[in-house]
């Protein structure tokens, strides 16, 4: 053969042999649909799309759609799922493969895949962070013992029973005929609602009504009409998700659902379960065993197959919006998720938002609400105090922490034999204290417990600063940051926390009884003075309960108390509300303490003050600077921010050791209660510890907003202490807020049972409370939102950082054209800004697409100042 005739051979005849060497080692890719997008594990805005990578043969049978793998990514092995299996990739390069499938189970449904796409788009986010709240981390040992279902029957079907034959006839039944969970369908819960039964109907023959649905005061509660409308639902062969507050609340629909559906039927999810049985749980809606969830805001993403009905109680608790990025309520993310796949959506609750009076007038949900006159039949009777008729009774109820309007009806309720509730706003024993003298806040003079920086030639670990005026800074170390009357403080020392509790116009509210440490002494409320003594010297002094005097807390080196200047000063609220503090606190809360020459400066501006010298001006405080507080009537005050003791605390602005109670907490309001009422038990439900249920037996309840327990029954009587804490919060939702708490703790009063509420019974939410009337309130409140241009009315979002960096941000993002830039205002004393910007809700979506490609941009030149992206964020103002 002749080189010419070489040149007449096919390519491959003349192509040298392949050495074993170039194919040792190589990959050897699966049969059908070789290529795997994958959704890698990366916090990074600019990479949140799959990657292609290589499925090996080995990997055929296991890489299926929805399970977690292993993958090289930028040459660390991270954790991704698998989204999908194609032919063939659009890279033009050389894939690579996939390191390991880490478990068979299929976690990431199709359905959740989708829903968390559109989540993360709705809030300017990525997939994987929203992956991290729908699916829960894996639990070897729960994922290898949970048994896997038997299809031959219906997996809501309990065990012995006719899947052909089951709920035939509740099905056929459009008026709620037929047994539910062993009630008859005349005794429904939902036929005390004329829009009631034919939402159920509607749910058992697989349509999908949306409704907000204001619930009924009274002992019958919410979760049994919530179990009625999950039983319809399954009667109609698909599967539901109810998403609650906090765990009290699972426990009550919990029960009631075991009871609706039988045991078996449902599963709860919450997040005290621990990971083994949160994940078993978790496994057995995903696998089929169970189509009924209910739980926590985590709930949402619960992968229930066939879904028919969303629900979510009480849509406005702040618990139901998610604190980790990107930061979704739970209200939208049900919204969507019932959009997308065509399910029902029930909003309930006693009050009702603005964002759910938006849906109705939107016309995208209808209202379910009962007729006025079974509202009337079930709520109790409200009385506001301050009334002209109670004022004239007792001239001192318009100063008084508790009137004689409130003891008489914890009186009355407990004489007829069942539990009264009282709700304290705050939790704590004197969870805010100041100045007696001036009313600064009392603040924390001790340095910090840490400096990673000190001045040469000193030694940087902590010391406890000298007591008395010295200590801090000098002429001013003390803030007076409060409104008129040393309420509340308003500003944020460096290191502390983002927001602390603030006052409203009068001041803070005196403690009018008797100190102490027992919860239930032999004296009276009216009785015998005693004593307490801090630790180092300091006296807790008795107050005299009859003349209304203040609590004083005398520390070391203070003179004695003037009990002529202690009557003329130490008063409770004004009841004059165009007055901004209590009698003599208009002066000297802005008081600066004499011998600080002009080292000193004061900001006054709105009722605010502050004291600060002026070579300290713009550095970082020497100080620690967290507000003061006393854990008991015997305790010494402590730093909330640092944790410490200050026995010998001065007033850095004018010398005093006396201090006084600005703000009583839910344990100060049961021990006194405990005197009043030494025959009667007292339980608290809190922080500490929270109550799902109490018996019907006399007992006082102390309980903070959310904490209420359920009675047996129903309350006798209740009193809702400290309207002003609620009502006059620096928030956009405070009205809506208040009304929300107090309807809640309201609701489970009996029918026409005695409810006392001090605030003004002029004001909008207090009058919303006593007319049971929430409806007309929140119609109002989305009116004004809309007149002011905020949300829901607007889409907006908020942009927090580095002044530099938010302002650099602004400037580079391709915003819609009608966008409205508000800000960057300072947030804090660390160089911190936030902006806001405001569109129509048809641009929610460019908005979001916008900040998320500006993020992703400042991720790309790994820019190191973070700037936090939230959209429709609760805290705006």
């Amino acid at each position: 053969m002749t080189d010419s005739d070489d040149a007449l051979l096919p390519l491959d005849a003349v192509r040298p042999a392949a050495s074993s060497k170039d194919t040792k080692g190589a990959v050897v890719p699966a049969p059908e649909r070789p290529v795997a997008r994958v959704a890698v594990d990366s916090p990074l805005p600019h990479l949140d799309r799959p990657f292609d990578y290589l499925v090996p043969a080995a990997l055929h049978e296991t890489a299926e759609p929805g399970v977690r793998v292993r993958v090289r990514f930028a040459g660390k092995l991270v954790d991704g799922f698998l989204l999908e299996r194609v032919d063939e990739s659009d890279h033009e390069g050389r894939l690579m493969p996939l390191e390991r499938v880490v478990s068979p189970e299929r976690v990431l449904t199709p359905e959740i895949a989708g829903l968390a796409r559109a989540v993360a788009d709705r809030y300017a986010g990525t997939f994987t962070d929203v992956l991290r709240l729908a699916i829960p981390p894996r639990h070897a040992k729960a994922e290898s013992e949970t048994p896997k279902p038997d299809r031959s029957t219906r997996p809501d079907a309990p065990e012995g029973t006719d899947v052909q034959g089951e709920g035939a006839g509740s099905v056929e039944d459009g008026e709620g005929g037929g047994a539910v969970g062993g009630v008859r369908g005349g005794e429904s819960a939902w036929d005390a609602y004329p829009m009631g039964p034919s939402f159920l109907d509607a749910l058992r023959h697989g349509r999908a009504p949306r409704a907000v649905w204001s619930a009924l005061p009274g002992a019958l509660g919410w979760a049994r009409p919530m179990a009625e409308a999950v039983r319809a639902t399954l009667d109609g062969g698909r599967g539901a998700v109810v998403v609650v507050p906090d765990g009290k609340d699972v426990a009550l629909a919990d029960a009631e659902l075991a009871g609706v559906l039988g045991p078996g039927r449902h599963v709860a999810l919450t997040a005290d379960l621990g990971p083994a049985e949160r994940y078993r749980r978790w496994l057995k809606v995903l696998r089929g065993q169970v189509r009924a969830v209910v739980g926590t805001r985590a709930a949402m993403f619960a992968p229930v197959a066939e879904l028919g009905l969303v629900a979510i109680w009480d849509d406005g608790d702040d618990l139901h919006a998610e604190r980790l990025a990107p930061y979704p309520h739970a209200r939208e993310v049900l919204g969507l998720r019932a959009h997308r796949t065509g399910a029902a959506m029930l909003i309930g609750g006693y009050a009702r938002t603005a964002e759910a009076t938006q849906l109705i007038a939107g016309r995208w949900a209808r209202p379910i609400v009962a007729a006025r006159t079974t509202i009337r039949s079930l709520a109790p009777r409200v009385r506001p105090a301050g009334e002209d008729a109670e004022l004239a009774k007792d001239q001192a109820a318009r100063q008084a922490r508790l009137p004689s309007l409130a003891w008489r009806a914890l009186r009355h309720g407990l004489d007829g034999g069942g539990p009264v509730l009282v709700q304290v706003p705050r939790r704590g024993y004197l969870p805010a204290l100041a100045c007696r003298h001036c009313r600064t806040p009392a603040r924390c003079v001790l340095p910090p417990t840490r400096t990673l920086l000190a001045p040469p030639g000193t030694d940087a670990s902590p010391a406890v600063a000298p007591s008395g005026p010295s200590s801090g800074f000098p002429g001013g170390g003390g803030e007076a940051r409060g409104r008129a009357g040393g309420g509340q403080d308003l500003g944020r020392p460096p290191g502390g926390p983002a927001r602390v509790p603030s006052g409203i116009a009068g001041g803070g509210q005196e403690a009018r009884h008797l100190p102490g440490g027992s919860s239930r002494p032999a004296s009276g409320l009216a009785g015998g003075q005693e004593a307490g003594h801090f630790p180092g010297g300091s006296s807790l002094a008795p107050s005299d309960p009859a003349g209304g005097g203040q609590e004083v807390l005398h520390l070391p080196g203070g003179p004695p108390e003037d009990p002529v200047r202690r009557g003329e000063s130490e008063r409770g609220f004004s009841g004059d509300p165009d007055r901004q503090g209590p009698p003599g606190s208009d002066d000297r809360a802005r008081h600066v303490r004499p011998g600080s020459g002009d080292s000193g400066r004061e900001v006054v501006g709105e009722g605010v003050s502050a004291a600060l010298p002026l070579e300290l001006a713009g550095t970082p405080a020497a100080s620690c600077h967290g507000p003061l507080a006393l854990r008991g009537g015997h305790a010494a005050p402590y730093c909330r921010w640092c944790g410490r003791v200050d026995a010998a605390w001065r007033c850095p602005s004018c010398g005093s050791p006396h201090l006084r109670a600005v703000v009583i907490g839910a344990r100060r309001t049961a021990e006194e209660l405990g005197r009043a009422f030494p025959s009667i038990p007292v339980r608290t439900s809190g922080r500490d510890g929270v109550l799902a249920t109490v018996p019907a037996s006399r007992a006082l309840v102390v309980a903070t907003p959310g904490a209420e327990p359920v009675a047996e029954g129903g309350y006798a009587a209740a009193v809702l202490l400290d309207g002003w804490a609620l009502l006059g919060r620096a928030d956009l939702r405070a009205g809506e807020e208040a009304v929300r708490r107090w309807m809640n703790a309201a609701a489970l009063l009996r029918p026409g049972a005695e409810l006392v509420v001090l605030a003004d019974a002029a004001l909008p939410a207090v009058q919303a409370l006593v007319r049971w009337d929430p409806i007309t309130h929140a119609e109002r409140e989305l009116a004004d939102r809309a007149e002011l241009g905020f949300p829901p009315a607007v889409r907006m979002a908020t942009l927090t950082g580095p002044a530099a960096a938010v302002r650099q941000m602004i400037d580079e993002a391709h915003l819609p054209a009608e966008a409205q830039v508000l800000g960057p205002v300072p947030v804090d004393d660390e160089g911190q800004e936030r902006a806001m910007i405001r569109v129509r809700r048809t641009g929610g979506a460019a908005l979001a697409a916008a900040l998320k490609g500006a993020s992703g941009v400042r991720a790309a030149r790994k820019t190191p100042d973070v700037v936090r992206v939230s959209v429709d964020p609760l805290d705006l103002i």
